[in-house]
């Protein structure tokens, strides 16, 4: 039992990252699984400009999903690491500390969503013929944003503990039950972009509620220590490793975010083909992303465990893998990318400009995600760590290379300019996070902290 319970400190470093990451990976295939459905049932059975509004609503709402990933994640470092430990009453006023506090949040964020929707849409310069149903589908997107944020955070918390299979069984569930709802209110009651949008509230909703009650169940079972419900010091030391995780976790989306007003200066049919490969490219990313996650609470355990040569063999189970998802990447997008783009709209809606802007994005990026793999990996180490300040500045590197150089040149030699400064964004991130790896300091930052 208590090997199963400390798998990821005590199993062959390879092993672990493979028990732990299967179902993450899964569980976010799933997860993007239903914004693929979303699009596509939009885009076949409402139009070009539907799916053109969701896409402008995209990124906006990706920084928010980035919001609670990232906060749940930093959170997480602190809870696998009192798990590691063994100091279970800790880690309990740890995860209601960052239950609590997230709720507030996401409260907050939800309300300011509601009231600056229509200028952020029009700051991002959305198409005028598809900004009615954009703001359609971001105000009941925001109505229901604390339960999307408490789903993504208890997931967090799960993988914290090294139960990476309980968020997979919900994602399953949500994604089903998403993707149920999306057929029969788009194409059975009508209600197009507006079903969607309740799709996800309703889907969502459900599964952060019964979240809540099996992380209840599972903390019950641990050994019995005292433990409160709130704690500013442990609120402190999160925030210190959240805030860092939120801006890496965002890094992408933001960019995305001021990329979007220039992708939206090339019209609705342009901003559509770009859309619906920008739904391919995060499953592509799936596997990559849910190898930092893995090795971000692998990391916060060992280390938590005083296994830091646990840590530099996982690393390297990790570029393993990475090698092996980029070929897997590089190759369906090759191979499958004309059918995949038209997946997403019906010959009816599929204009030459869409589907000639999606299939050059997609056969292009397809061939760099070892490079992001690398770059969240070494994040992912770094997070687990504790060393926030080199992750933060290599996401800085990325963010600004990416929105700089797509703000500057595609309005002056094509829309191809945005997704062709993708991977030197991605590469210079590396490139810094690896340094910080390479030195060493990440083992001082976490002695510094723990002897604090």
């Amino acid at each position: 039992m208590a090997q199963a319970k400390d798998y990821l400190t005590q199993k062959k470093p390879m092993s672990a990252m493979l028990i732990f990451l299967i179902p993450i990976v899964l569980g976010n295939l799933f997860q993007q699984l239903y914004t693929i459905v979303d699009s596509a049932v939009v885009g076949r059975f409402v139009s070009a400009a539907a799916l053109a509004a969701i896409g402008a609503s995209y990124a906006l709402t990706t920084v928010f999903i980035m919001v609670a990933n990232g906060g749940g994640i930093g959170a997480s470092v602190i809870v696998s690491r009192y798990f590691g430990a063994k100091k279970y009453g800790r880690m309990k006023t740890a995860a209601f500390t960052a239950i609590f506090t997230f709720l507030g949040v996401s409260i907050l964020l939800g309300v300011a969503g509601l009231f600056f929707s229509r200028r952020l849409m029009l700051f991002f310069n959305t198409p005028a013929e598809s900004l009615e149903t954009a703001l359609v589908y971001l105000n009941i997107y925001f109505m229901g944003l604390p339960f999307l944020f408490m789903y993504n955070v208890f997931s967090c918390l799960f993988n914290a503990m090294g139960k990476s299979k309980i968020p997979l069984y919900f994602l399953i569930f949500s994604s089903v039950l998403n993707m149920t709802l999306d057929v029969i209110f788009v194409t059975k009651c009508g209600w197009g972009v507006a079903g969607v949008a309740w799709a996800t509230l309703i889907s969502q909703g459900l599964s952060a509620v019964l979240s809540f009650f099996v992380y209840l169940r599972q903390i019950r079972e641990l050994t019995s220590e005292p433990f409160a419900l709130f704690d500013k010091k442990e609120l402190k030391d999160m925030v210190h490793l959240a805030l860092p995780s939120i801006f890496q976790q965002s890094t992408v989306s933001i960019g995305m975010l001021f990329v979007q007003g220039v992708v939206n200066s090339f019209g609705a049919d342009a901003l559509a083909g770009y859309s619906a490969t920008l739904r391919l490219e995060q499953i592509a990313v799936v596997p990559m992303n849910s190898i930092g996650t893995a090795l971000s609470s692998y990391t916060a355990q060992n280390i938590g465990a005083g296994k830091l040569e646990r840590v530099r063999q996982g690393y390297r189970a990790a570029i393993l893998l990475v090698a092996f998802f980029a070929v897997v990447d590089a190759t369906w997008m090759e191979i499958f990318h004309a059918p995949l783009v038209r997946l997403f709209m019906s010959d009816n809606n599929l204009s030459e400009i869409a589907f000639a802007t999606g299939d050059a994005y997609i056969r292009y990026i397809g061939w760099f995600f070892g490079i992001i793999g690398l770059k969240m990996a070494t994040d992912g180490l770094l997070r687990g760590a504790g060393d926030t300040m080199m992750f933060t500045l290599a996401n800085l590197v990325n963010l600004g290379i990416r929105v700089s150089l797509s703000v500057i040149f595609a309005p002056r030699y094509g829309i191809q300019l945005i997704w062709m400064v993708v991977p030197l964004g991605w590469l210079a991130n590396f490139t810094v996070s690896f340094i910080g790896y390479a030195s060493g300091k990440w083992k001082k930052v976490y002695s510094d902290a723990s002897a604090h």
